[in-house]
């Protein structure tokens, strides 16, 4: 299983907002690297649920339930859409600022590349940040 971090900004989808949906289409990404990274999920990887902008923090769970589809609303079909469903919401948020303070996640894509929006996570950053926020990796 691969782990994986994906970005939203609060004002356009929260958290509370995927546990009432339950399995929604993951859109809006327009970065080819971002997309390349989504095209790489496979069912059952577990994606942190990243709030960005205002008090960004690792905030919950996600599960991947349906791989890369051509986005309906891409012509050029350069750009694709996952299903997520919720898993759950980290006890603790883990801050960027925490994450960017832990010299073991120095190696993040969030921390080195801070404007993708999908990014991928290694097992020990999953870890790592899995007890940051109270659970058990």
């Amino acid at each position: 299983m691969t782990h994986w971090l994906m970005k939203a900004e609060p004002g356009d989808y929260s958290y509370a907002d995927l546990e009432r949906d339950g399995v929604v289409a993951w859109d809006g990404v327009r970065n080819h690297q971002a997309a390349r990274n989504m095209r790489a999920m496979r069912r059952g990887d577990r994606v942190f649920f990243y709030r960005s902008v205002v008090d960004p923090a690792v905030v919950g769970v996600m599960e991947v339930v349906k791989e890369a589809y051509e986005a309906p609303d891409d012509p050029k079909r350069s750009f694709v859409l996952v299903d997520l469903k919720p898993v759950q919401p980290l006890p603790k948020e883990v801050s960027l600022r925490a994450i960017k303070a832990e010299p073991r996640l120095a190696g993040m894509q969030l921390v080195r590349q801070s404007r993708l929006s999908v990014s991928q996570v290694d097992q020990a950053a999953w870890a790592l940040i899995s007890r940051m926020g109270g659970l058990e990796p």
